[in-house]
């Protein structure tokens, strides 16, 4: 059975089981993910759905104030259909071309919910919280500019165009602008501090490095995916802690998710802002860069493929650390429960955390293993991770 039936089934059995409960919210963000996984913008898409499954879930709880237009009748409303719709209308926006999938999901869930008058009415709340979400947002992405390369005229340069050129160009939701969190920049590199750099990922970070350890390696592929969905199991581990119900599990995902999208339009500002070289360039560059202690590598080699983008500031780094400033917060004063994570870079593997701050500790670390990125770009990009996180979790009146 595939990843994606398999939580299709998942959903529909739990459903059968039980009923409304507290993990609807994150068997919907799962199968959110793996659809928007495939489509035009992942991490836009996954917090679109769940403002829209918050919206709809707290219309029908009243739980927490609400400043949005009315969704019509929401008392007794099915918590399951109105996730349900509301899932499905914001996939089917913005992943049109995967509609097939979309509605075999929400057939199938649908499927297992009476068809009563609260099926109709969750499905109406759905619909409508997702209209007003879509509606709020249309025009986050206006004109794009397209990348331009940097050459001497009549200078050839690698054909293949950089990632994330449009990102850093859609309106935040949150932020002031894009380059509101941007750090200072990269280290001069006649510095110590650029040298310092330089060397710990060309030791550390090399293909057939003989000072990574073993343990480093395997951290260092864990994190070699550059898929959200390394943090689902992370996510579920705080909304299956006990004590937690469907309400603040939306609320959670929708603060969650609407970081990472300011995350993700920040880091790609400041990226390409910088446009800061990568260790394979600077490496085997060493004797350009004016620094007397920065030997030059001519074949040096990281552990992974390079990402298609600026180096500064760490990508990876700063949506570990906003996953981890919003639990934190999240959880507050109570018991923080055990955090576990699977990759689809190290199959089998499941790691595991008592604090989420180690978490995102270790993803930057292990960017450094991998040989993609500098250390002074891991701590300014965790940095931005906590400012943000902080930012929008106090939007959504967390904690």
């Amino acid at each position: 059975m595939s990843l994606f039936h398999g939580r299709l089934a998942a959903i529909a059995l739990c459903l059968m089981a039980l009923g409304a409960h507290a993990d609807t919210v994150a068997d919907w963000a799962d199968m959110t993910i793996d659809i928007a996984t495939d489509g035009p913008n992942t991490i836009r898409t996954m917090a679109l759905a769940q403002q829209a499954v918050y919206e709809a879930v707290n219309a029908i709880s009243g739980q927490f104030p609400r400043d949005r237009v009315d969704f019509g009748p929401a008392s007794g409303a099915s918590v399951d259909a109105a996730i349900a719709a509301a899932s499905r209308t914001v996939l089917l926006h913005e992943a049109p071309a995967l509609g097939a999938r979309i509605e075999t999901v929400y057939g199938t869930v649908l499927g297992v919910i009476d068809a009563n008058d609260a099926r109709s009415r969750g499905i109406a709340v759905g619909e409508r919280a997702a209209a007003d979400v879509l509606a709020k947002h249309a025009h986050d992405v206006g004109d794009i500019e397209p990348y331009r390369p940097l050459t001497t005229p009549g200078v050839f340069v690698p054909t293949t165009l950089p990632l994330g050129v449009a990102v850093w160009q859609y309106r935040p939701w949150f932020m002031t602008s894009a380059a509101q969190f941007r750090p200072g920049p990269p280290p001069d590199l006649k510095s110590a501090a650029w040298a310092r750099d330089y060397n710990e990922t060309k030791s550390l970070g090399a293909l057939a490095s003989t000072a990574r350890t073993p343990q480093q390696t395997e951290i260092a592929r864990f994190w070699a995916t550059a898929l959200p969905d390394v943090y689902s199991g992370i996510l579920r581990s705080v909304d299956t802690a006990p004590g937690r119900e469907v309400t603040r599990n939306a609320r959670f995902y929708a603060a969650l998710t609407a970081a990472l999208n300011e995350a993700e339009i920040a880091v790609f500002e400041a990226k390409y802002h910088y446009q800061f070289w990568r260790p394979i360039t600077a490496i085997r560059n060493g004797d350009r860069d004016g620094n007397p202690a920065t030997e030059r590598d001519a074949g040096w080699s990281p552990m992974i493929v390079t990402p298609i983008q600026p180096e500064y500031p760490c990508g990876h780094c700063i949506l570990s650390s906003t996953v981890a400033t919003v639990i934190r917060l999240e959880v507050g004063s109570a018991a923080m429960p055990t955090l576990r994570a699977t990759s689809n870079t190290a199959p089998g593997v499941t790691r595991e955390w008592t604090r989420p701050e180690d978490m995102a500790r270790e993803v930057s670390e292990a960017r450094i293993y991998d040989g993609v990125h500098f250390r002074s770009s891991a701590e300014a990009g965790k940095k931005m991770g906590e400012q943000i996180g902080a930012l929008v979790a106090n939007a959504y009146h967390i904690p």
